[in-house]
């Protein structure tokens, strides 16, 4: 029989055997929020990338000429009352800042790192930096292609010192939103916080004064408007502001 053949069927039945034990209910090493029947697409996409994909495979990146218009959509500004997400606390925290320069303004690092730390902009922008231009691919069907400049998320986790039990990065944000993304692609050489964007400070709609860039998934996971880090051992789904609740898978692999 044909190795090649032989070992694609092998995938399929490993993966199909793995989701029959989802199905029944055990548990596995993976986001227990995929041990149901609605989830089986996003559990599958999950494991087949992992098992099937190079661990640290770069996502394309262009050349200046083919940067794009890119479009703001989602909160454009957390501070408005108008627009989604918008709570209170983080609204007055947010306006502050904005108002400030952001020059006050604290992206804190907590949960299972060595010392819980907290940096400012400036600490950030004097760590190493990245610059990469890549496309945003939305799950609205549009994408557009970007510059980016900002600090591997990789940096700033090691200056807390990751603790050897973290599996999970969480990402809290001032409109509310939390997400994450496992330590793989958090370690990811381009998953930076990015402070720049198109070779200028990032702009409010587009998330100042940090957003994460994710390039391995889709644009819902590169998160605005960041305002603290949690690294965790275990899988968290982040209650009613977590992106599973609202509608979205929580990896989004492409």
């Amino acid at each position: 029989m044909n190795k090649r053949f032989t070992t694609r069927r092998a995938v399929i039945q490993g993966l199909a055997s793995s989701a029959a034990i989802t199905l029944a209910g055990c548990s596995t090493s993976e986001p227990p929020t995929y041990g149901n029947v609605l989830r089986m697409g996003d559990w599958l996409t999950y494991n087949a990338h992992r098992l099937l994909l190079p661990r640290q495979s770069l996502a394309r990146e262009y050349d200046v000429r083919d940067i794009s218009a890119a479009p703001a959509i989602g909160t454009t500004d957390p501070s408005d009352s108008s627009q989604t997400g918008f709570v209170q606390e983080f609204a007055e925290d947010y306006s502050r800042f904005l108002h400030d320069g952001f020059d006050d303004w604290r992206l804190t690092v907590e949960g299972s790192v060595a010392t819980p730390s907290s940096f400012s902009l400036e600490d950030l922008k004097r760590m190493r930096s990245r610059t990469q231009i890549t496309r945003h691919t939305c799950e609205e069907g549009w994408s557009a292609i970007m510059q980016w400049t900002g600090v591997p998320l990789r940096a700033v986790l090691e200056a807390a010192g990751i603790k050897e039990d973290a599996r999970f990065v969480q990402f809290h944000c001032y409109d509310a939103f939390v997400d994450g993304i496992d330590m793989l692609d958090a370690l990811h050489p381009q998953t930076i916080l990015a402070y720049g964007m198109n070779g200028r400070e990032l702009p409010i709609a587009h998330g100042a004064p940090l957003r994460v860039r994710v390039e391995t998934q889709l644009g819902y996971k590169s998160m605005k408007f960041l305002r603290g880090l949690v690294v965790t051992s275990e899988f968290d789904d982040n209650g009613p502001y977590g992106m599973i609740q609202n509608g979205y898978s929580w990896y989004a692999g492409i």
